[in-house]
């Protein structure tokens, strides 16, 4: 075995015990044996996410956010809100572009507007025109995005998840905190040690700004502060809410189901990683939720033998009287 260099641990934040946790919940977009969409499936899932007390976020990754058209992005807007009523949900900002690309101002206002028009809060996909730019003019793009759109979230994401991704230097996410309009940012690098130093950052600097955990192989980023956008809550958002309540009440019962839900998540979350999303399908057809567990054509697939790890995982999963 190569001996590997040491690596001293990072000065950590804090543990916070009865913390109230924001949490938001990809919705995946299920589909039917011919696949199309399944509008009532879409539908009762974004009600369930948000009657659990998640908020909805949806044409994300796990909506298929670059394989849908523009006008299935724009159904996917009006039947949420339609749903939801008056209820907040986050909408992904896709722009589909090519390396070299420019920065594409027009697209970006016009998904903009598109979650506007639907009083939804934007969240930012990046693209390469966006990620190739230095980091002033990723700054700027951010800031013109900002006076445009009002309230947004940025959106920082590894390439294991999409070629275009970046994850922006510590002095980069600096500029990002000074910028009023962005909220918070979900943080997808499958790093702890960087997020903890964006918390420590945010602490020093912004302490009202959201770091958005979307590291579905270490779920218990919470208890360091952050908050999250996790598509493995898809799979189960009454147990992520129910370990959410269990944090905030202080009940030790949250080290447990944190423990089965990362179980899920080591499962899902494996190479290819992309992949996960048909395991979410698998799992929500098995709860009876979605009527297939079929993915968008295009997006790698599991094996049938996962559905036998799923089944134990649902089955230990803590029913609704238990709660």
């Amino acid at each position: 075995m190569n001996a590997t260099a040491a690596r001293p641990i990072a000065q950590l934040p804090p543990v916070r015990t009865g913390r109230t946790i924001q949490g938001m919940s990809a919705i995946l977009l299920p589909l039917l044996d011919d696949d199309q969409i399944d509008w009532p499936g879409f539908r009762a899932h974004v009600r369930r996410t948000a009657d659990a007390g998640l908020v909805p976020a949806v044409n994300m990754d796990t909506g298929y956010a670059n394989l849908i058209s523009d006008s299935q992005r724009q159904q996917v807007l009006d039947e949420t809100r339609r749903e939801l009523g008056a209820g907040r949900f986050v909408a992904g900002v896709f722009v589909g572009d090519q390396p070299g690309a420019a920065f594409d101002w027009d697209a970006h206002r016009r998904g903009l507007d598109q979650i506007l028009e639907v009083d939804g809060t934007p969240i930012i996909f990046q693209s390469f025109g966006l990620t190739e730019q230095a980091d002033e003019d990723i700054a700027g793009a951010y800031d013109k995005i900002g006076r445009h759109a009002g309230e947004f979230l940025a959106f920082e994401l590894g390439q294991m998840f999409a070629p275009f991704g970046k994850i922006y230097s510590l002095e980069l996410y600096a500029e990002l905190l000074k910028i009023e309009a962005c909220r918070g940012a979900k943080h997808s690098s499958l790093s702890r040690e960087l997020e903890w130093q964006r918390l420590q950052l945010r602490d020093a600097q912004r302490p009202d700004f959201r770091v958005l955990t979307g590291n579905d192989l270490a779920i218990d980023m919470v208890m360091y502060g952050s908050d999250y956008l996790l598509g493995l809550s898809t799979f189960a958002p009454e147990a992520f809410a129910h370990r959410d309540h269990l944090w905030a009440a202080g009940d030790a019962g949250f080290y447990e189901l944190n423990d089965l839900l990362q179980y899920l998540g080591f499962l899902a979350f494996r190479d290819p990683v992309p992949a996960y999303k048909h395991n979410a399908a698998q799992f929500l057809h098995a709860r009876g939720w979605i009527q297939t567990s079929r993915t968008y054509p295009g997006s790698p697939e599991r094996p049938d033998s996962d559905l036998q790890i799923l089944q134990n995982i649902l089955d230990r999963l803590p029913t609704k009287d238990a709660q």
